[in-house]
């Protein structure tokens, strides 16, 4: 197989508007790619056995060179044509995308493993706080240093 023509991480971002999943499957469109796989991120209406009202995400302003250095481990790490992932900052509400990955690869299990690492590292790596709101009026922040 010859290398792809093309830069394998293709979109990263970190923005203030709605997510268009369309747009981050569409960054990794490949032909040389047998499986994609897109993983969305959505505010669900609880935490644990809390009931969430809303929440806000906020991001230190080196978020955007972490995420493209995890990005680029996980292309240099796995066999995959292509990755892409963008993460949304500001209020949510309950349904809105907070996140959605893509990766393209010539097989599907590349595919789920890079997408698998791709979205664990940026989670654990990238600094972007989630603020929950809570239905009793409590609140909570995770993923603060």
């Amino acid at each position: 197989m010859s290398p792809p023509t093309t830069p394998r991480v293709r979109l990263l971002d970190i923005r203030d508007v709605p997510l268009s999943v369309d747009e981050v499957a569409a960054a990794v469109a490949d032909p040389a790619a047998g499986g994609t796989t897109v993983f969305i991120g959505a505010v669900r209406d609880h935490d644990s056995d809390k009931g969430v009202t809303g929440l806000e995400y906020s991001a230190h302003p080196s978020a955007l060179d972490r995420l493209r250095e995890v990005a680029e481990r996980v292309a240099s790490s796995y066999d995959i044509v292509a990755l892409a992932a963008v993460h949304r900052v500001g209020r949510l509400a309950i349904g809105d995308l907070a996140v959605v990955v893509a990766v393209s690869a010539g097989h599907r299990g590349e595919a789920f493993d890079a997408s698998r690492a791709l979205i664990d590292d940026l989670k654990a790596q990238v600094p972007i706080w989630k603020h929950q709101v809570f239905t009793d009026g409590t609140e909570e922040w995770v993923g603060t240093p």
